[in-house]
C-alpha cells in the first residue's frame, strides 16, 4: 500500500511539473540542494520521509513534518538542480508493510 502510494505521488508530481510547462507558467521555483532542504528544515521543521529514482534518472523526494502537517516534493535533475514540484498541508505518516510485487493490495 505505501509502495503504491508513493508511486502515485512520483505521478502526481510528473503531472505537475509536466502540466506546469505545457500551461505556460512560471518556472518552478530551483535551488541549490542543500540550500532548499536546509530551509525546509529551518523554515517548516521538514525531514525526508521517502524517494525513489524517476525514469529521467531525477531524484523524487518527499519530506514532511509530522508535527505541522506540512509537506514538499522535490525533484532533483541529473545537472544538480533542485526544484519544487508541489507542497500542502496535512501530511500523515502511514507505516503499511509492503505488499509484495504481484500480490493484490
Amino acid at each position: 500500500m505505501q509502495a503504491k502510494l508513493f508511486a502515485l505521488s512520483l505521478g502526481f508530481g510528473g503531472l505537475i511539473l509536466a502540466t506546469d510547462r505545457a500551461l505556460g507558467q512560471q518556472a518552478p521555483q530551483c535551488g541549490a540542494r542543500e540550500t532548499v532542504i536546509a530551509q525546509l528544515a529551518d523554515r517548516f521543521g521538514e525531514s525526508l520521509q521517502s524517494f525513489g529514482l524517476a525514469a529521467n534518472s531525477a531524484v523524487i523526494e518527499t519530506y514532511a513534518s509530522v508535527e505541522t502537517g506540512s509537506w514538499t516534493i522535490l525533484v532533483t535533475l541529473a545537472d544538480g538542480r533542485t526544484c519544487l514540484l508541489a507542497s500542502g498541508q496535512n501530511f500523515e505518516r502511514i507505516d503499511a508493510p509492503a505488499t509484495p510485487a504481484g500480490s493484490p493490495a
